[in-house]
């Protein structure tokens, strides 16, 4: 069994553009709640009434701790693999690992699912490793295109092979209650490489195997 180093998986995948403003979670919280108090005075809220007294420390601790915890590279989670001593050939696919994050332009919640399948070389990974690998590109504010090339990557750097394939499929608040107002579309974007991208059978096992776009359950 072998733990993986963020540092070094995380080299290899596609930043999420940021700086370090070397604010602690503490910090970064009492700054939220102190502007998002004048954008709610802004509006014309009034902060004295019982409902939203406490909706800048609500909205402050939500966005640290829980909606884009994802921004912190030590936050990434602990990975362990083992080897594959029982040279497990074929396709492990997990499908439907919920996909929780936030568009980036209009920082209102992407609702999806990801579908992910891989080919073992030598390494094997835990199934629950995967959704929070998932879960943790998915806890910043993202675009969906961006979000599964991360995910891609870094199982690539992890599994160390590039027989690696994700789909996510999403709906968008930023498309069903703004601008256009869709409420029935989606969005499918994919990643595949090695035998998923080369070979057509290993690409139509795995496609097969997902839901169809009008079948995923969010």
């Amino acid at each position: 069994m072998t733990m993986i180093d963020p540092k070094a998986v995380l080299k290899k995948v596609t930043p999420t553009p940021v700086v370090e403003n070397n604010l602690t979670n503490d910090e970064k919280k009492k700054k939220i709640e102190s502007l998002f108090t004048e954008i709610m005075q802004t509006l014309g809220l009034d902060l004295s009434d019982d409902s939203l007294r406490e909706t800048p420390h609500r909205v402050s601790k939500m966005f640290v701790d829980e909606v884009f915890w994802g921004l912190q590279e030590e936050n990434f989670p602990k990975i362990t693999i083992v080897e594959n001593k029982f040279d497990y050939d074929h396709a492990v696919v997990e499908i439907n690992i919920v996909t929780n994050s936030h568009c980036e332009h209009h920082f209102v919640p992407i609702i999806g699912k990801t579908h992910i399948a891989y080919v073992p070389n030598r390494k094997v990974i835990g199934l629950s490793k995967l959704n929070r690998i998932v879960d943790y590109f998915a806890k910043r504010p993202q675009i969906q295109e961006r979000l599964t090339l991360q995910i891609h990557q870094a199982l690539c750097a992890i599994l160390e092979t590039q027989d690696v394939a994700v789909v996510t499929d999403a709906m968008h608040s930023c498309v069903k209650t703004r601008g256009i107002k869709d409420v029935t579309s989606m969005t499918r974007t994919s990643k595949l490489s090695g035998v998923f991208k080369e070979d057509t059978s290993h690409r139509m096992e795995f496609m097969n195997s997902i839901p169809r776009g009008h079948e995923v359950v969010y």
